[in-house]
Protein backbone atom coordinates (compact mmCIF):
# COMPACT_ATOMS: atom_id res chain seq x y z
CA UNK A 1 0.00 0.00 0.00
CA UNK A 2 1.13 3.57 -0.68
CA UNK A 3 0.56 5.89 2.25
CA UNK A 4 0.47 9.63 1.61
CA UNK A 5 1.96 11.72 4.42
CA UNK A 6 1.32 15.48 4.57
CA UNK A 7 3.42 18.13 6.32
CA UNK A 8 6.57 16.01 6.60
CA UNK A 9 9.72 17.80 7.76
CA UNK A 10 13.07 16.96 6.16
CA UNK A 11 14.48 15.42 9.36
CA UNK A 12 11.28 13.46 9.91
CA UNK A 13 11.05 11.90 6.44
CA UNK A 14 13.72 9.15 6.75
CA UNK A 15 12.38 8.16 10.18
CA UNK A 16 8.87 7.88 8.76
CA UNK A 17 10.01 5.72 5.86
CA UNK A 18 12.02 3.48 8.21
CA UNK A 19 9.06 3.04 10.55
CA UNK A 20 6.99 1.49 7.77
CA UNK A 21 9.97 -0.51 6.50
CA UNK A 22 9.30 -2.52 3.38
CA UNK A 23 5.69 -3.26 4.37
CA UNK A 24 4.27 -0.09 2.81
CA UNK A 25 5.56 2.71 0.61
CA UNK A 26 5.38 6.21 2.09
CA UNK A 27 5.06 9.20 -0.22
CA UNK A 28 5.90 12.37 1.74
CA UNK A 29 4.66 15.87 1.00
CA UNK A 30 5.77 19.10 2.65
CA UNK A 31 2.32 20.62 2.06
CA UNK A 32 -0.10 20.71 4.98
CA UNK A 33 -3.42 18.94 4.59
CA UNK A 34 -6.27 21.43 4.14
CA UNK A 35 -9.36 21.63 1.95
CA UNK A 36 -7.12 23.07 -0.78
CA UNK A 37 -4.60 20.21 -0.71
CA UNK A 38 -7.01 17.36 0.11
CA UNK A 39 -7.50 16.46 -3.59
CA UNK A 40 -3.85 15.29 -3.61
CA UNK A 41 -4.94 12.34 -1.47
CA UNK A 42 -7.27 10.90 -4.12
CA UNK A 43 -6.73 7.17 -4.46
CA UNK A 44 -4.97 6.79 -1.09
CA UNK A 45 -6.88 4.73 1.46
CA UNK A 46 -4.49 5.75 4.25
CA UNK A 47 -3.02 9.20 4.83
CA UNK A 48 -0.95 10.69 7.63
CA UNK A 49 -1.11 14.27 8.85
CA UNK A 50 0.75 16.61 11.17
CA UNK A 51 -0.55 18.93 13.85
CA UNK A 52 -0.86 21.84 11.42
CA UNK A 53 -3.32 20.04 9.17
CA UNK A 54 -6.79 21.58 9.03
CA UNK A 55 -9.26 18.73 8.81
CA UNK A 56 -12.60 20.49 8.87
CA UNK A 57 -15.79 19.03 7.41
CA UNK A 58 -14.94 20.36 3.94
CA UNK A 59 -11.49 18.78 3.85
CA UNK A 60 -12.83 15.51 5.23
CA UNK A 61 -15.55 15.42 2.60
CA UNK A 62 -12.96 15.79 -0.16
CA UNK A 63 -10.84 13.02 1.37
CA UNK A 64 -13.82 10.69 1.63
CA UNK A 65 -14.82 11.34 -1.98
CA UNK A 66 -11.26 10.49 -3.06
CA UNK A 67 -11.31 7.13 -1.31
CA UNK A 68 -9.44 7.89 1.91
CA UNK A 69 -10.67 5.85 4.86
CA UNK A 70 -7.93 6.16 7.51
CA UNK A 71 -6.21 9.25 8.93
CA UNK A 72 -3.12 8.68 11.06
CA UNK A 73 -2.30 11.89 12.93
CA UNK A 74 1.35 12.27 13.93
CA UNK A 75 0.70 14.15 17.17
CA UNK A 76 -1.05 13.83 20.52
CA UNK A 77 -3.28 16.82 19.87
CA UNK A 78 -6.32 16.46 17.63
CA UNK A 79 -8.13 19.80 17.99
CA UNK A 80 -7.45 20.35 14.27
CA UNK A 81 -9.80 17.48 13.30
CA UNK A 82 -13.60 17.64 13.17
CA UNK A 83 -14.15 14.26 14.80
CA UNK A 84 -17.92 14.47 14.45
CA UNK A 85 -17.69 14.88 10.69
CA UNK A 86 -15.03 12.17 10.53
CA UNK A 87 -17.36 9.72 12.29
CA UNK A 88 -20.27 10.56 9.99
CA UNK A 89 -18.07 9.94 6.95
CA UNK A 90 -16.88 6.58 8.27
CA UNK A 91 -13.21 7.44 8.80
CA UNK A 92 -10.88 5.73 11.19
CA UNK A 93 -8.82 8.44 12.92
CA UNK A 94 -5.86 7.67 15.15
CA UNK A 95 -3.32 9.79 16.98
CA UNK A 96 -0.10 9.30 18.95
CA UNK A 97 -1.20 9.22 22.57
CA UNK A 98 2.34 9.11 23.98
CA UNK A 99 5.88 10.13 23.12
CA UNK A 100 8.85 11.31 25.16
CA UNK A 101 7.53 13.97 27.56
CA UNK A 102 11.11 15.02 28.23
CA UNK A 103 11.47 16.50 24.75
CA UNK A 104 8.82 19.15 25.44
CA UNK A 105 9.63 19.64 29.13
CA UNK A 106 13.32 20.19 28.45
CA UNK A 107 12.57 22.62 25.66
CA UNK A 108 10.14 24.57 27.84
CA UNK A 109 12.94 25.08 30.35
CA UNK A 110 15.26 26.00 27.48
CA UNK A 111 12.87 28.79 26.51
CA UNK A 112 12.42 29.87 30.11
CA UNK A 113 16.12 30.11 30.92
CA UNK A 114 17.00 31.68 27.56
CA UNK A 115 14.47 34.44 28.20
CA UNK A 116 15.60 34.84 31.81
CA UNK A 117 19.30 35.12 30.96
CA UNK A 118 18.69 37.25 27.83
CA UNK A 119 20.60 34.78 25.67
CA UNK A 120 19.32 36.01 22.31
CA UNK A 121 20.35 39.57 23.06
CA UNK A 122 23.69 38.39 24.49
CA UNK A 123 24.52 36.28 21.42
CA UNK A 124 23.55 39.07 19.01
CA UNK A 125 25.78 41.49 20.91
CA UNK A 126 28.77 39.17 21.08
CA UNK A 127 28.57 38.54 17.33
CA UNK A 128 29.14 42.28 16.94
CA UNK A 129 31.97 42.14 19.53
CA UNK A 130 29.88 44.05 22.06
CA UNK A 131 30.67 42.32 25.33
CA UNK A 132 28.92 44.65 27.78
CA UNK A 133 26.59 43.14 30.36
CA UNK A 134 24.13 46.05 30.38
CA UNK A 135 20.55 44.76 30.40
CA UNK A 136 21.55 41.09 30.65
CA UNK A 137 21.01 40.48 34.35
CA UNK A 138 19.06 37.33 35.15
CA UNK A 139 17.80 35.68 38.29
CA UNK A 140 18.27 32.30 39.93
CA UNK A 141 15.73 29.58 39.38
CA UNK A 142 16.83 28.13 42.72
CA UNK A 143 14.59 29.43 45.48
CA UNK A 144 12.01 30.89 43.09
CA UNK A 145 8.38 29.81 42.61
CA UNK A 146 7.50 27.79 39.50
CA UNK A 147 3.86 27.46 38.52
CA UNK A 148 3.00 24.40 36.43
CA UNK A 149 -0.36 24.61 34.68
CA UNK A 150 -1.19 21.01 33.82
CA UNK A 151 0.67 18.17 35.52
CA UNK A 152 0.31 15.25 33.16
CA UNK A 153 3.36 13.50 31.74
CA UNK A 154 4.94 16.63 30.24
CA UNK A 155 4.00 18.91 33.13
CA UNK A 156 5.38 16.39 35.61
CA UNK A 157 8.65 16.16 33.67
CA UNK A 158 8.85 19.98 33.67
CA UNK A 159 8.15 20.04 37.41
CA UNK A 160 10.84 17.43 38.05
CA UNK A 161 13.42 19.64 36.33
CA UNK A 162 12.24 22.63 38.35
CA UNK A 163 12.58 20.56 41.52
CA UNK A 164 16.14 19.75 40.47
CA UNK A 165 16.86 23.46 40.17
CA UNK A 166 15.69 23.88 43.75
CA UNK A 167 12.48 25.77 42.99
CA UNK A 168 9.26 25.71 44.99
CA UNK A 169 6.48 24.18 42.89
CA UNK A 170 2.86 25.26 42.56
CA UNK A 171 0.50 23.18 40.43
CA UNK A 172 -2.93 23.49 38.89
CA UNK A 173 -4.87 20.69 37.23
CA UNK A 174 -8.28 19.04 37.24
CA UNK A 175 -6.69 16.16 39.18
CA UNK A 176 -3.57 16.08 41.34
CA UNK A 177 -0.58 14.05 40.17
CA UNK A 178 0.58 12.00 43.18
CA UNK A 179 4.17 11.98 41.94
CA UNK A 180 4.29 15.79 41.76
CA UNK A 181 2.58 16.18 45.12
CA UNK A 182 4.33 13.47 47.13
CA UNK A 183 7.76 13.16 45.51
CA UNK A 184 8.37 16.73 44.33
CA UNK A 185 6.51 18.57 47.09
CA UNK A 186 4.23 20.40 44.67
CA UNK A 187 1.43 22.38 46.28
CA UNK A 188 -1.79 22.31 44.26
CA UNK A 189 -3.58 25.65 44.33
CA UNK A 190 -6.26 27.57 42.45
CA UNK A 191 -5.14 29.00 39.11
CA UNK A 192 -5.52 32.58 40.34
CA UNK A 193 -3.14 31.95 43.23
CA UNK A 194 -0.65 30.16 40.99
CA UNK A 195 -0.57 33.11 38.60
CA UNK A 196 -0.27 35.62 41.44
CA UNK A 197 2.58 33.93 43.29
CA UNK A 198 4.70 32.35 40.55
CA UNK A 199 7.96 33.73 39.17
CA UNK A 200 7.65 31.31 36.26
CA UNK A 201 4.44 30.01 34.67
CA UNK A 202 4.59 27.14 32.19
CA UNK A 203 1.54 25.77 30.34
CA UNK A 204 1.08 22.03 29.82
CA UNK A 205 -2.65 21.48 29.32
CA UNK A 206 -4.46 20.37 26.15
CA UNK A 207 -6.49 22.81 24.08
CA UNK A 208 -10.17 22.14 24.66
CA UNK A 209 -13.16 24.46 25.00
CA UNK A 210 -12.49 25.07 28.70
CA UNK A 211 -8.81 25.93 28.19
CA UNK A 212 -9.15 28.17 25.13
CA UNK A 213 -7.61 31.52 26.14
CA UNK A 214 -6.99 30.18 29.63
CA UNK A 215 -4.37 32.91 29.82
CA UNK A 216 -6.45 35.93 28.84
CA UNK A 217 -6.26 39.60 29.84
CA UNK A 218 -7.63 38.86 33.30
CA UNK A 219 -5.19 36.01 33.91
CA UNK A 220 -2.28 38.10 32.66
CA UNK A 221 -3.27 40.94 34.99
CA UNK A 222 -2.85 38.57 37.93
CA UNK A 223 0.70 37.61 37.00
CA UNK A 224 3.64 39.32 38.63
CA UNK A 225 5.19 42.16 36.66
CA UNK A 226 8.51 40.30 36.62
CA UNK A 227 7.10 36.83 35.88
CA UNK A 228 8.13 34.70 32.90
CA UNK A 229 5.42 32.96 30.86
CA UNK A 230 6.19 29.88 28.75
CA UNK A 231 3.83 28.09 26.39
CA UNK A 232 5.01 24.91 24.67
CA UNK A 233 1.61 23.22 24.58
CA UNK A 234 -1.02 24.77 22.27
CA UNK A 235 -1.17 28.31 20.97
CA UNK A 236 -4.86 28.79 21.73
CA UNK A 237 -4.19 28.62 25.47
CA UNK A 238 -2.94 32.23 25.33
CA UNK A 239 -4.86 35.24 24.07
CA UNK A 240 -2.09 36.66 21.91
CA UNK A 241 -3.65 40.11 21.57
CA UNK A 242 -4.01 40.41 25.34
CA UNK A 243 -0.38 39.31 25.67
CA UNK A 244 0.74 42.08 23.33
CA UNK A 245 -1.12 44.68 25.38
CA UNK A 246 0.40 43.29 28.60
CA UNK A 247 3.90 43.58 27.16
CA UNK A 248 3.19 47.06 25.82
CA UNK A 249 2.33 48.09 29.36
CA UNK A 250 5.84 47.05 30.40
CA UNK A 251 4.71 44.00 32.33
CA UNK A 252 6.28 40.50 32.45
CA UNK A 253 9.99 39.83 32.60
CA UNK A 254 9.73 37.72 29.49
CA UNK A 255 7.75 35.30 27.36
CA UNK A 256 8.80 32.09 25.62
CA UNK A 257 6.40 30.77 22.96
CA UNK A 258 6.88 27.60 20.97
CA UNK A 259 3.26 27.72 19.80
CA UNK A 260 0.93 30.44 18.56
CA UNK A 261 -2.84 30.39 18.17
CA UNK A 262 -2.75 31.29 14.45
CA UNK A 263 0.29 29.20 13.58
CA UNK A 264 -1.47 26.89 11.10
CA UNK A 265 -0.14 27.53 7.61
CA UNK A 266 2.65 29.68 9.03
CA UNK A 267 4.85 27.58 11.31
CA UNK A 268 6.95 24.94 9.53
CA UNK A 269 7.18 27.21 6.46
CA UNK A 270 9.84 29.61 5.17
CA UNK A 271 8.57 33.21 5.23
CA UNK A 272 11.99 34.83 5.27
CA UNK A 273 11.44 36.51 1.89
CA UNK A 274 7.67 36.92 1.80
CA UNK A 275 7.25 38.09 5.39
CA UNK A 276 4.05 37.53 7.34
CA UNK A 277 0.68 39.24 7.33
CA UNK A 278 -0.10 38.34 10.94
CA UNK A 279 0.20 41.67 12.74
CA UNK A 280 -0.16 40.17 16.22
CA UNK A 281 2.73 37.73 15.77
CA UNK A 282 4.83 40.45 14.14
CA UNK A 283 4.21 42.73 17.11
CA UNK A 284 5.05 39.99 19.60
CA UNK A 285 8.39 39.43 17.93
CA UNK A 286 9.34 43.10 18.24
CA UNK A 287 9.62 42.82 22.03
CA UNK A 288 13.21 42.11 23.10
CA UNK A 289 12.02 39.97 26.01
CA UNK A 290 9.93 37.63 23.82
CA UNK A 291 11.38 34.49 22.27
CA UNK A 292 9.31 32.69 19.62
CA UNK A 293 10.19 29.29 18.15
CA UNK A 294 8.28 27.31 15.56
CA UNK A 295 6.58 24.45 17.42
CA UNK A 296 9.79 22.49 17.79
CA UNK A 297 9.61 21.45 21.44
CA UNK A 298 8.76 17.85 20.51
CA UNK A 299 11.39 17.70 17.77
CA UNK A 300 14.04 15.32 19.09
CA UNK A 301 15.18 12.11 17.45
CA UNK A 302 13.78 10.14 20.40
CA UNK A 303 10.34 11.75 20.33
CA UNK A 304 9.95 11.79 16.54
CA UNK A 305 11.09 8.17 16.39
CA UNK A 306 8.37 7.24 18.87
CA UNK A 307 5.79 9.30 16.99
CA UNK A 308 6.42 7.67 13.62
CA UNK A 309 6.65 4.18 15.16
CA UNK A 310 3.24 4.65 16.79
CA UNK A 311 1.84 6.06 13.56
CA UNK A 312 3.00 2.96 11.69
CA UNK A 313 1.48 0.72 14.38
CA UNK A 314 -1.83 2.61 14.13
CA UNK A 315 -1.92 1.98 10.39
CA UNK A 316 -1.19 -1.71 10.88
CA UNK A 317 -3.97 -1.95 13.47
CA UNK A 318 -6.40 -0.34 11.03
CA UNK A 319 -5.43 -2.71 8.23
CA UNK A 320 -5.86 -5.67 10.58
CA UNK A 321 -9.26 -4.42 11.71
CA UNK A 322 -8.09 -3.69 15.24
CA UNK A 323 -8.90 -0.66 17.38
CA UNK A 324 -5.96 0.50 19.48
CA UNK A 325 -5.81 2.88 22.43
CA UNK A 326 -4.78 5.57 19.94
CA UNK A 327 -7.98 5.34 17.89
CA UNK A 328 -10.13 8.46 18.16
CA UNK A 329 -12.78 7.44 15.65
CA UNK A 330 -13.24 3.81 14.62
CA UNK A 331 -14.35 2.79 11.17
CA UNK A 332 -18.10 2.74 10.70
CA UNK A 333 -19.51 -0.74 11.16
Amino acid sequence: MEILAFGVQADEQPLLVAAFGDRHRVHSLTEFLTADTAPLAAGHEVISTGVNARLDATALGILAAGGTRMIAQRSTGFNNIDLGAAAELGFTVARVSYYSPYSVAEFAWTLATAVNRRLVRAVNRSREFDFRLDGLIGRDVHGSVVGVVGTGKIGAAFARIGHGFGARLLGWDVAENPFCRDELGMEYVALDRLLTESDWVSLHVPLVADTHHLIDATALSRMRDDAILVNSSRGGLVDANALVETLRAGRLRGVGLDVYEEETGLFFTDRSLAGIADDTLARLMTFPNVLVTSHQAYFTATAVGQIVATTAANVEDYLAGRRSANTLVPAAS
